[in-house]
């Protein structure tokens, strides 16, 4: 069971692995009634795992960039089908996994403390 419609693309904002702050899309594919998020950032491409409706696909790309050390996520609906909805979805945030956050948040002030050390 193929999808005739466009498929839905959302975009995907937050911070890399990297501590770069990027808004990317991903592209919704449908094939035989499973939905399937396909994320694109620099060389990086993740084909995240097919998944039985669009919410859980998205939430499984969510988890699985979290397990790359992607932070601060959020996503929302970019187009819907050939439909431009540009700032009319709400963002839809997704908290970090607590473990990741506090390591995050430790990185982060290092790398503050290192920026005000070599101006000073």
């Amino acid at each position: 069971m193929k999808s005739d419609s466009q498929p839905n693309i959302y975009q995907v904002a937050g911070v890399d692995n990297l501590d770069r702050g990027f808004s990317r899309q991903a592209d919704m594919r449908q094939h035989d009634g499973y939905f399937q998020a396909i994320f694109r950032y620099e060389k990086f491409l993740l084909e995240a795992e097919r998944q039985p409706t669009e919410p859980a696909a998205i939430a499984n790309l969510v988890t699985q960039l979290h397990e790359r050390g992607y932070t601060q996520l959020r996503t929302r609906l970019h187009f819907r089908g050939e439909q431009y909805l540009g700032n009319q979805e709400i963002w839809d945030e997704h908290k970090d996994p607590e473990s990741r956050n506090i390591f995050h948040q430790v990185l982060a002030f290092l790398a503050q403390w290192w920026r005000n050390a070599r101006r000073g």
